[in-house]
Parts: C-alpha cells; structure tokens; sequence
C-alpha cells in the first residue's frame, strides 16, 4: 500500500477517534437486509436528532476505538456495520434505532458506547426505554415543585378552614 494511501487511512481514523471521544452515545447496528428506503427513513429520524449515523470499515472502527479507549468492541466490529454517534442526547441514538427495529426487524443492534464506555445490548435496550432529554427534565421539575406545591395546599387547607371557623 501505498504511503498516500496510509496517509488517508490514518486521517480517517484520527477523524473517527475524535466522533468516539465527543461522542455522549454511540449505537453499533447491523442494517444488513435493509432496504435503501428504510435506510433512509432510518438516516432521516436520526439526523432530526441531531444523530449522525455512519457506515465505516470495520478495521477503521476498530483502530479508532482502541485509540480512544474503548476496549471490547472488536467482537461488535463484524459484517457490515453502522454507527450513529450522539453528542448531545445521550438517549436519542438508542431510542430511535430500538423504535426503528420494532418494525424492521433485519435491524440489529450489536452494542454501544454510552458516556464514553462501552455498552452491552442489553445497556443499549435499557436506555432506549428512558424517556428523552426533555422528559427527563420535566420529571426532575415536577419532583422539585412537590413539595412547594404540597406546602401551598397545606396553607389554603388552614386559610379555608379558619374562614368556616369565622
């Protein structure tokens, strides 16, 4: 091969190793049996998202992976083999892909990468059953206005009942 050649290749590596680093989440799927339309559709959910999804050389991901630390990935690294990295929303790769494979069932998801470790299928599974970034947040404000809320009640219970006393 040629020094150009190797060149290129390491640029692509380096590149990769950069998306594994920045990356909050990544899901490694097999999308062999897809059709191009689905592929699509299943590229355009992502991208919505702000999820990129990529299919590289198993040989780069592998490369890249053990240059970012991420070891146990080389059993994932077979056939071929799509990755959708998230950066921001370390739910939404894995919840569109396990809703995308409901009714795609050639789908496959072979691992991930969540927080910058590496994830079984089954940590994959289970994240895709959170609820998104925004639900998340709605249920932590929801928590936090209880017992304000409870306190409010308390009050206009000892208002009402001092008004029937009067």
């Amino acid at each position: 091969m040629s020094e150009v050649a190797i060149a290129k290749k390491a640029a692509i590596v380096d590149d990769v190793t950069k998306k594994f680093e920045a990356a909050t989440s990544a899901v490694i799927v097999d999308y062999r049996g897809l059709t191009v339309e689905e592929v699509t559709e299943l590229r355009k959910q992502l991208r919505e998202a702000d999820v990129e999804m990529k299919v590289i050389k198993n040989s780069i991901l592998s490369r890249a992976a053990k240059q970012a630390g991420l070891d146990g990935l080389d059993e994932v690294f077979t056939g071929p083999t799509a990755i959708a990295f998230s950066n921001e929303d370390v739910v939404a790769p894995a919840k569109i892909i396990a809703e995308f494979a409901k009714n795609a069932e050639e789908l496959e998801i072979k691992g991930g990468i969540i927080e910058g470790k590496v994830a079984s299928i089954e940590e994959i599974t289970a994240l895709a059953k959170l609820p998104n970034r925004e639900g998340l947040l709605s249920m932590l404000l929801s928590v936090l206005q209880a017992p304000v809320r409870n306190v409010a009640y308390a009050v206009k219970a000892v208002a009402e009942k001092e008004d029937e006393v009067a």
